[in-house]
């Protein structure tokens, strides 16, 4: 009996001598070298695009995971159950190491290049990839909204557990930050130039050191939207695993603007990102999303840490806003 990555990889032109399970796909070991089975959730013409813009950033030196068609010539294939799945090359290698500055620096050097490059794509964007120009501001009020539910359930407790109590010490002051953001975001007006194409999902297993050089991983979630999101993505990513290094934060932008400098909107949208509490809104929303009966020690120590580098935070944003553009916000 066939497992169900056999059974697709028959539809491709290739011959396969093994398999195992990686990170949310299939690795297989081909006659064409290592190749990965994933699943997609987006449509047959989002594929289809995507494809052609793996290969138009490969033609223009970018290591990255093309796609490879199938017997038939389509970059998706489904199963018996009509679940869709994409087929593409595979780099091996160490991911970006988040204690390494070297590595963080040569993630986000590859991050300004992939936005340059991807920029100058010649043909038409379709419709399908874009997102809603005012899709920032529709995501922090939906935040908002998300962290006052908590508040209102966790206020409804008679009696509450350890992640209950700590959440509702520090729901004031970190909501104020994140409706700060959001009223400053309301009267902002993002030109074009601002927009392009993005990883979608940009952070340290993005990145691999593979023997051919450094690849970009995990464009399966590729978006046209605010670029200045996957930079903002990375960062906040890297300082939470930095306790905010002030030292480390402005050399990863300042990395990423020698390559692809940022226009003053980008800057300001840059801050916002960074501003909103997003770590905070996060395990919030697990919490309230999950098993609520259950209270997991780690997520209390988590929600303890964010509380505790929440003053390194505020430092870097400071020196951000003073460094890069000395607006009030």
């Amino acid at each position: 009996m066939y497992s169900r990555p056999e059974q697709l990889l028959e539809q491709y032109p290739l011959i396969v001598k093994s398999f195992s399970k990686g990170r949310e796909c299939y690795l297989c070991d081909t006659n064409l070298g290592t190749v990965a089975l994933h699943e997609y959730y987006g449509s047959k013409e989002r594929a289809a695009f995507l494809a052609k813009m793996l290969q138009y950033l490969k033609e223009k030196g970018l290591l990255v995971e093309c796609m490879i068609e199938s017997n038939e010539g389509e970059v998706l294939v489904t199963d018996e159950e009509e679940r869709k799945y994409i087929l593409t090359e595979s780099y091996h290698g160490a991911e970006c190491d988040t204690k390494k500055e070297e590595d963080m620096l040569a993630a986000v050097q590859m991050l300004a290049d992939f936005h340059r490059i991807s920029n100058q794509f010649p043909e038409e964007i379709p419709e399908i990839i874009k997102r809603n120009q005012n899709s920032l501001l529709d995501l922090y009020e939906k935040h908002n909204r998300e962290l006052r539910q908590v508040r209102n359930f966790v206020r409804s407790r008679k009696k509450k557990n350890a992640f209950e109590e700590l959440f509702i010490r520090q729901y004031e002051p970190f909501s104020r930050k994140a409706d700060a953001v959001t009223e400053a975001l309301q009267s902002m007006r993002l030109t074009e130039e601002a927009y392009g194409f993005c990883h979608g999902d940009y952070n340290q297993h993005s990145i691999i050191f593979a023997r051919q050089g450094i690849a970009i991983v995990g464009l399966e979630r590729f978006t046209y939207d605010l670029q200045i999101r996957d930079l903002a993505n990375f960062v906040r990513k890297m300082m939470e695993k930095n306790n905010w290094n002030v030292h480390l934060g402005m050399k990863l932008i300042g990395t990423y603007m020698k390559i692809r400098p940022l226009k003053e909107e980008e800057i300001r949208c840059l801050y916002f990102f960074l501003a909103y509490p997003e770590k905070f809104w996060k395990l919030a929303n697990h919490y309230c999303n999950g098993h609520k009966s259950w209270l997991y020690e780690r997520n209390v120590e988590k929600l303890e840490k964010v509380i505790l580098q929440e003053r390194e935070r505020e430092l870097f944003l400071e020196e951000l806003q003073k460094s890069l553009f000395p607006f009030h916000f």
